[in-house]
């Protein structure tokens, strides 16, 4: 069976992490499934919410460690090679989805390692069950962080706490991850389906074009300047000014009904 299931929902596609038998440990296939969702559907009028979880009791152990033991006895510049083609695999995804206008839910239960701490963090809402937990986990294996964790952990925890989290390489529960912003919500295990679903939906039925701006107008705000911040913005709120979902929402508010935004 194919390490992404990929299901589609209404609006909602549904990316299902499959290797349960390792944690649903990083592989090549998966990296491969997730980029083709995600080219698929980015513009893709139909898709207006992605949901990424895990198969069986964990959401991501990170990079295959029984993989790098195996490779242990290659020539250390062949090591190196084949990490940098790997590496770069790994950061177009990261990149494809931070550049997708449709926001991305992270639904997360059991061990969230390395990489998977990445994946949850380049994602931009986060709902955890109870038993969850997390590492960044790579100081343990002589690692540096990857896939974007070393831009999106200190924008998120602040650097003092990012170093931390990097240095020491210590788990922390789920509650602690909501004290510091990593998820959104923390849930019973029994609830966490019916509550992403839920959530899902919400946002699935949102104005497309404003969640597009917003998470471009939000990503691209540390790098920008006060006064370029203020022109993107401008163009952003002009565009969807010119929207039929502006009409419905506002024709919805002077009505006192709820709106049924249809994307547009």
């Amino acid at each position: 069976m194919a390490d992404v299931i990929v299901e589609k929902k209404g609006a909602v596609t549904t990316a299902t992490i499959n290797r349960p038998q390792a944690r649903n440990a990083l592989s090549d296939e998966m990296v491969k499934l997730l980029d083709a969702m995600f080219t698929e559907g980015e513009h893709d009028p139909a898709t207006r919410c992605f949901v990424i979880r895990g198969a069986g009791e964990h959401f991501m152990a990170g990079g295959d460690v029984k993989k790098f033991y195996a490779n242990r006895v290659k020539p250390a510049a062949e090591r190196r090679a084949d990490t940098e083609r790997g590496v770069h695999q790994l950061h177009l995804l990261a990149y494809k989805m931070r550049r997708v206008p449709q926001p991305i839910i992270a639904s997360i239960r059991g061990g969230v390692a390395g990489f998977g701490m990445s994946l949850m963090m380049l994602a931009d809402l986060a709902i955890a069950a109870e038993d969850a937990f997390f590492t960044l986990a790579y100081c343990h294996i002589g690692l540096s962080p990857d896939g974007s964790s070393t831009y999106t952990l200190p924008r998120i925890v602040g650097q003092r706490k990012a170093m931390e989290l990097a240095l020491l390489g210590e788990r922390f529960p789920a509650q602690e991850a909501l004290r510091l912003g990593l998820v959104n919500k923390v849930v019973p295990v029994a609830d966490l389906e019916s509550e992403t679903e839920k959530l899902a939906q919400r946002i699935a039925a949102g104005p497309a074009k404003a969640y597009g701006y917003m998470k471009k107008l939000f990503d691209s705000s540390l790098g920008n300047s006060f006064e370029r911040q203020l022109q993107a913005e401008g163009v952003a709120v002009a565009d969807c000014m010119g929207s039929n979902d502006l009409v419905e929402g506002v024709t919805a508010f002077v009505e006192k009904r709820k709106p049924n935004f249809k994307g547009n």
